[in-house]
């Protein structure tokens, strides 16, 4: 049998099996088959399809259209928002609505909104939607949200901070911070390393799954490197941060030293995941192209890379005068 023939045997095989897609699909079912596929790490995806499925999972995708999600856009800006009350004997998250009632903010509606549009995205990827269906949630403007306060360390706070470190219960602390203030990477995504990850030789960890389920490889400076090198074990299957307990294969619980060292650096209103805005903010200010921050952030898209923006107006000031700074001068003497 010739290559071509066993090609168009293999066309005729996926012609069939589209033939057999689904025609009634709910918006229920998809986001079930979309979750049992899920490789990401939100832990805020399930909650938000949790509610997309309360107010339209009943509809088939035929009768899904961006007027549908803006009339639901604008029923979930009413409902009350959901906290999270631990996990069920199958091990599923339980959410409950907040005694108060407060309307959800425009950043936190586009958040939504994100979460379905990925939901149809995959369905049209995977040719469970109908043939030649638009997507609902492209014809969704993004709602105004409030704007987030992009959080860096000082110099002083900064040496303060990896000073309070050093000395902290939690002897891998130091690490943990520098590394995250360093390479952008989350903290989820840092906890989640075992050596069998990390190359200090070659200065890089490999994150196997991150928050949106792309792989990522980090690049680990030299400092970094060194504050690792302690800790470092052949025994690949241990977390590089992992419990103090040595027969305690598991993560380490970093909250309690992560507090007391910002009490001991007296650094205010400053978070773990702040130290990712630190690493996109010096990077920014040191000159270093949003396309390149989002590639080490790990963002998808720009808008999220866009907010460090204002940090570049300096460089973008010397860059042009060293380029532009001589043309023109002169030439009113000249005429005069």
């Amino acid at each position: 049998m010739s290559t071509l023939t066993q090609a168009a045997i293999g066309i005729t095989a996926r012609l069939r099996s589209l033939a057999d897609r689904p025609q009634s699909l709910t918006v229920y079912e998809l986001i079930e088959r979309y979750m049992a596929a899920y490789a990401g790490r939100d832990g805020a995806m399930r909650h938000r399809l949790l509610a997309w499925q309360t107010l339209i999972g009943e509809f088939t995708l035929e009768n899904v259209d961006s007027d549908l999600i803006h009339a639901a856009r604008n029923e979930l800006q009413t409902l009350s928002a959901l906290a999270y009350k631990g996990v069920d004997h199958a091990g599923n998250k339980i959410f409950k609505a907040k005694s108060r009632h407060r309307s959800k903010a425009g950043g936190t509606i586009n958040r939504y909104i994100s979460c379905l549009g990925s939901v149809c995205t995959w369905g049209i990827e995977q040719r469970l939607t109908p043939r030649a269906w638009v997507h609902p949630c492209r014809g969704i403007k993004r709602m105004p949200g409030e704007r987030e306060i992009v959080r860096f360390l000082d110099d002083g706070e900064r040496d303060r901070l990896l000073a309070a470190c050093k000395v902290a219960q939690y002897p891998r602390l130091y690490s943990l911070v520098l590394m995250a203030m360093l390479s952008g990477a989350r903290r989820g995504e840092l906890l989640q390393l075992t050596w069998q990850d990390v190359d200090l030789a070659a200065g890089i960890a490999r994150l196997g799954r991150t928050k949106n389920g792309d792989r990522r490889t980090l690049v680990l400076l030299p400092q970094v490197v060194e504050a690792l090198r302690p800790f470092h074990t052949t025994d690949g299957n241990r977390y590089v941060f992992g419990s103090k307990q040595s027969r305690c294969q598991k993560p380490a619980s970093v909250d309690t030293a992560w507090r007391k060292a910002i009490i001991r650096a007296d650094v205010k209103n400053f978070r773990f995941h702040d130290l990712r805005h630190c690493c996109a903010s010096y990077l920014a200010q040191a000159g270093v192209s949003l396309n390149v921050i989002a590639d080490i952030l790990g963002h998808r898209k720009m808008d999220m890379t866009r907010r460090y923006a204002h940090l570049t107006t300096q460089n973008k000031a010397s860059a042009m005068l060293g380029a532009l700074g001589k043309i023109g001068i002169g030439d009113h003497e000249e005429k005069s």
